[in-house]
């Protein structure tokens, strides 16, 4: 399975340049991130919050709390969160796009 950066460098190579997202543009929206270490210590959870002050979250678990990592909780839940923006900002994207063909 191709990275996201991967996919961005084959999109660019094939010269597709219609309107459509990027990881840059993803990013561009956030505008800060906090992590929460639920109580069971199992859980991470990482919300997003966008410029225009909407937010997502994600979550990272996992069975035994003796499995429990910062650093891959903040990774994990991170990137769950991060991927609902792309579906939003499509959203948007399209809502656009049909906007100024009607």
């Amino acid at each position: 399975m191709k990275n996201e950066a991967a996919i961005e460098a084959d999109i660019q190579s094939k010269g597709l340049s219609a309107p459509r997202l990027t990881p840059a543009h993803i990013d561009a929206v956030i505008v800060s991130e906090t992590f929460t270490r639920l109580p069971s210590g199992k859980v991470m959870v990482c919300e997003l919050t966008l410029r225009n002050g909407f937010s997502v979250r994600g979550e990272s678990s996992c069975v035994s709390v003796e499995n429990f990592n910062e650093e891959i909780g903040r990774d994990v839940s991170r990137r769950n969160a991060r991927e609902k923006i792309w579906q939003l900002e499509g959203y948007l994207l399209q809502e656009r796009l049909h906007a100024e063909r009607a």
